[in-house]
């Protein structure tokens, strides 16, 4: 009995030295985990600072050379030559055009999709129906802008005879409809967190499903619906290869969009394949019209924030 006993009191020993062992282990890993999460964190916020420096730098080099008014209100962009003029307004005129083109596009038919996919299909229709619409956005963006240059481009020239070959309303077009996928799946999904209470208290009292939708469950969902259309014009403002390959190079300051324009990122995109030198006028407009891009594109967000803070609804 007694070296039965003394057996079991080891074993005990054992076990609780090994469970102290491993407590410890555990108490150091659960010290070290918040540490190694805060520098995750920091790899993006440092990375967000670095880009942003590095864009003021070489901005505020660009507009000692190129006055500030003269950069915002020019109406002429010749980045080339002796006599060279750097206006941003033509490249903020394609860009708004094709935006507004674009959400033309995605905000009625996403919208209209989304009300069908979350008041009128049923679960199964949903199931099939929703993956096969986020297909849209894997599709890279370079077949799309090739499929806006030698498809949209070609069909709409036989409608609009005097629209060039390269132009702001093909890939506007086809830009939007890339976004409709992003518009339809967020305000889905704002739409079906209503709760249904509110669809059947609203049927208990007489009204139809299409006076359910539009002044129930749209009107509650509002937040999720406007911050949706938002990203999709920040979305839209930083596009880049659709506009590259379908709307030309023509830095036309215009409003008609049957014409070659070009937008920032396009212009980003000609100057950084092209032979512009460090150092140069050209070379530092790159991050001018980089820091006008990353502007917009952080008001868009801010925006985007402030609405869903602002009409958001909590059940």
């Amino acid at each position: 009995m007694d070296r039965t006993t003394g057996e079991k009191r080891l074993n005990i020993a054992g076990l609780i030295e090994k469970k102290k062992k491993t407590a410890s282990v555990g108490t150091i890993t659960e010290k070290a985990i918040p540490g190694i999460l805060f520098g995750i964190a920091a790899i993006s916020v440092f990375t967000t600072i670095g880009i942003v420096l590095t864009l003021l730098t070489e901005t505020i080099l660009f507009f000692k050379e190129v006055p500030f008014l003269d950069f915002f209100t020019g109406t002429k962009l010749k980045p080339l030559g002796k006599d060279a003029v750097f206006g941003i307004l033509p490249l903020l005129t394609g860009t708004l055009l094709s935006t507004v083109i674009a959400m033309a596009v995605a905000i009625p038919i996403g919208l209209m999709t989304a009300v069908f996919l979350s008041e009128y299909a049923s679960e199964n229709l949903r199931k099939i129906l929703k993956p096969i619409l986020e297909i849209l956005a894997g599709i890279p963006t370079i077949v799309y802008g090739f499929f806006a240059f030698t498809f949209v481009t070609p069909l709409l020239r036989s409608f609009i005879p005097g629209l060039e070959p390269t132009n702001i309303l093909s890939p506007g077009i086809v830009m939007g409809i890339m976004i409709i996928p992003m518009v339809a799946s967020l305000s889905e999904d704002a739409m079906t967190s209503v709760p249904n209470a509110m669809r059947e208290g609203a049927l208990a009292l007489g009204a139809t499903k299409l006076e359910v939708t539009w002044k129930v469950v749209v009107p509650a969902a509002i937040s999720g619906i406007i911050a949706s259309f938002v990203l999709g014009i920040s979305r839209a403002i930083g596009e880049t290869m659709i506009v590259a390959i379908a709307s030309g190079s023509s830095k036309n300051f215009t409003f008609d969009v049957t014409q070659s324009m070009q937008t920032m990122t396009a212009y980003i995109v000609e100057v950084t394949g092209g032979e512009a030198a460090a150092g140069t006028t050209l070379y530092y407009s790159l991050y001018a019209v980089a820091m006008t891009l990353f502007v917009f594109t952080l008001i868009m967000n801010l925006i985007a924030q402030y609405v869903s803070r602002r009409f958001r609804e909590e059940y």
